[in-house]
């Protein structure tokens, strides 16, 4: 892929947040034990694993990578990280770097993040942190044992530069106007910008520029069920362009919910299973290379099938999860309504609760609660709304 082969080998390969550089810098020339942590906080694809990877080789420290679904409870912290504090590695000087740190759950039984906190707020080796973002409530306790620094997307006169510096030396032409849609698309993100060039490029993606408009999702999902062929499918796939996260529920939530019979809910659900598994690996080790099998996987989902049309849950999927795991309360009932549904307690949790709420918000249902859980159901109709 054309993001790691023009990947910055050094600091000064970097194009945009020269200020944000320069802090970091600045952070590493004067560090020593005790000195606050970073935290990079950006949007995805501007540069901030690449620049902690690079100050780490610049400073001669032995880089160790985690992500946030590794730290996510109290005994992976401590079982990782413990033995590196203050301890030369094999190669030399540890310092930790942690990705998508906002990422971290909040589970109660978990205490992946306050472990974590405890570990900033006596630092004996430099340790730095990456967040798309810094507004949840989980951040507001990381972000007060932190030194933060932001980065903000990369202007789009040096994405154009930029860019045509790497079409140059891959003896390639873009048109001018599709030279400004990418750039335009990409947002300040590099990766995305050098991935959709590629693609238009060497015919990675089927796309032609006469077909580079993307379409929304709900379009996309009901487009690609009605196409003629799975070569029409795999256009339409491709032109919906949004994170792969969104675009595996997408077709995830369409298809449970549309009037299947067993035989083929089963077969779709286990390529859905299969394009999950690629973007959970994908996540856990970086290794964006991997996603451009995603859409190979999620073609296989093709068959001419008006029955099947774009759903969304009123519940995103990752709150669905966090009602799964969290609270007791939440528990015993689905353990009671499974028995008399004649489903598991995960069955009811995944497909069935999301509608009782939903009942209960608009006065169709009502329950005996006691005060505790009549609580825990308030909150999580007030996030429906």
């Amino acid at each position: 892929m054309w993001s790691e082969k023009y990947r910055p080998q050094n600091i000064s390969d970097m194009i945009g947040n020269e200020e944000s550089r320069s802090s970091i810098i600045e952070w590493f020339t004067k560090w020593k034990k005790g000195t606050k942590p970073l935290l990079l906080v950006g949007p995805p694809g501007i540069g901030k694993t690449t620049i902690a990877y690079l100050v780490a080789k610049q400073f001669r420290y032995d880089m160790i990578g985690l992500n946030a679904s590794d730290v996510r409870s109290k005994s992976q912290i401590n079982e990782i990280l413990s033995p590196v504090l203050g301890n030369n590695s094999v190669l030399g000087i540890p310092m930790i770097f942690v990705d998508e740190v906002d990422g971290i759950h909040g589970r109660g039984d978990y205490g992946g993040a306050e472990a974590l906190i405890e570990i900033l707020k006596e630092p004996t080796i430099p340790i730095v942190l990456a967040a798309n973002s810094d507004i949840s409530d989980k951040m507001k306790s990381i972000k007060k044992v932190v030194k933060t620094i932001s980065f903000k997307p990369i202007p789009p006169r040096l994405l154009k530069v930029y860019l045509e510096n790497i079409l140059k030396k891959e003896n390639a032409n873009l048109s001018p106007g599709s030279v400004i849609k990418i750039i335009d698309k990409s947002r300040g993100d590099i990766r995305s910008m050098i991935n959709l060039t590629q693609s238009l490029v060497t015919g990675f993606n089927p796309q032609t520029e006469k077909s580079f408009e993307s379409i929304n999702v709900e379009d996309g999902i009901n487009a690609f069920f009605k196409a003629n062929s799975i070569d029409e499918a795999r256009g339409v796939l491709y032109s919906i362009q949004i994170d792969p996260r969104l675009k595996i529920d997408a077709f995830y939530s369409s298809i449970i919910t549309s009037n299947l019979d067993n035989y083929t809910l089963a077969k779709l659900l286990e390529i859905i299973s299969k394009a999950d598994v690629l973007y959970g690996k994908i996540m856990k080790t970086q290794n964006w290379r991997l996603l451009r099998y995603l859409n190979e996987i999620l073609v296989g989902l093709y068959q001419h099938d008006e029955r099947i049309r774009y759903t969304q849950y009123n519940l995103s999927w990752p709150l669905l999860n966090r009602i799964r795991w969290d609270g007791k309360k939440i528990k015993a009932l689905s353990s009671i309504m499974a028995k008399k549904l004649h489903l598991s307690s995960s069955q009811f949790i995944t497909t069935c609760f999301p509608y009782v709420l939903f009942c209960i918000k608009n006065k169709k249902l009502e329950f005996e609660l006691d005060e505790n859980f009549g609580d825990i159901i308030e909150k999580e109709i007030e996030l429906i709304q």
